[in-house]
């Protein structure tokens, strides 16, 4: 395990939503209650994203979208088209205006696809809300501007073949197998994404590249709850005390033990949501013995004493 691994936990598509023009343009999808992370992908045909606040966002075919914001956004085939149909938080879709059907001109909602079929428009899109993740997801979510698209590639270029593929025939346990292709996709496109030289992914990414202190970040996201030192960390890594410790900060931008106190108050801040969660059940669950040690670290690194977050979230 990774910390991507840990990031996208719980982190699952849902009732995606599938679109396909009725005949030609224009066509417009209004989203009112964007999930914390949702992706969008031209699987035939471009289009456009226009968000609540900034210039609109090409989606050139083959390409994916990757939208962090809580505002409500379109998707349509031109920046000036208006949206006929908007999705709301459950994933309903529902046709807007007054005006009668314009055949040809206007999208027609069935179940969880939108159009005619998947089969027979010029253009047709994919669009799935990723939520749950929690505050496992925030470093994430902090990572990625309110939109990053990803260009066309071979990577993403099979999976969205298969996602076209299975939406041309609608078989029992389609929505299940076209969740999973969704998860997927995710990882890929997040992958590509922080791949590029001109992102800024979560700390410590990049490091899991090499082999010292990549080894060294999964151990402590597969074992975080252990009295790990500098010492018992550098002997993971085969290496000398103080070239290990140099070498992880270069590498991560933080100490080691540092790093560590971090991720465990993230994963304390996930676990006191949990109802019936208690302070000293979940300081013991992240490594700490004393729940004194504990509260004073939590509120270091999160601003607020334990107690106070669990009752501001439930």
């Amino acid at each position: 395990m990774d910390l991507l691994d840990d990031y996208l936990a719980g982190v699952r598509a849902h009732g995606a939503v599938f679109c396909s023009t009725v005949s030609a343009p224009p066509w417009g999808l209004r989203f009112t209650e964007p999930a914390p992370i949702a992706l969008t992908a031209m699987l035939r045909g471009d289009g456009w994203l226009v968000p609540a606040e900034g210039d609109p966002v090409e989606l050139p075919e083959g390409g994916v979208a990757l939208i962090r914001t809580r505002q409500p956004y379109t998707v349509a085939d031109h920046p000036d088209s208006r949206p006929r149909v908007h999705v709301d938080g459950a994933d309903r879709c529902t046709l807007t205006g007054d005006d009668p059907a314009e055949e040809g001109r206007n999208w027609r909602v069935t179940g969880r696809l939108v159009g005619e079929s998947a089969g027979t428009g010029p253009d047709l899109l994919v669009t799935a809300g990723y939520r749950g993740g929690g505050d496992l997801c925030g470093p994430l979510l902090d990572a990625l501007p309110p939109v990053a698209v990803v260009q066309a590639e071979p990577g993403l270029a099979s999976l969205l073949a298969l996602i076209a593929a299975e939406v041309e025939h609608d078989e029992p346990g389609q929505q299940v197998v076209l969740d999973r292709f969704l998860d997927l996709l995710l990882v890929r496109a997040l992958r590509s994404w922080f791949a590029r030289s001109d992102t800024a992914p979560p700390t410590g990414y990049r490091a899991l590249s090499d082999p010292h202190i990549g080894h060294v970040l999964r151990r402590l996201h597969e074992d975080p709850a252990r009295p790990w030192t500098v010492a018992s960390l550098a002997n993971e890594a085969g290496m000398s005390r103080t070239a290990f410790a140099r070498r992880f900060s270069a590498l991560v931008g933080r100490p080691p033990l540092t790093y560590l106190t971090e991720w465990r108050m993230t994963l304390a801040a996930d676990r006191l949501r949990t109802p019936g969660a208690t302070v000293t059940r979940v300081a013991k669950d992240v490594g700490y013995g004393d729940g004194f040690a504990f509260s004073a670290a939590f509120k270091r690194v999160r601003g607020v004493s334990p107690t106070a977050y669990r009752e501001s979230a439930l």
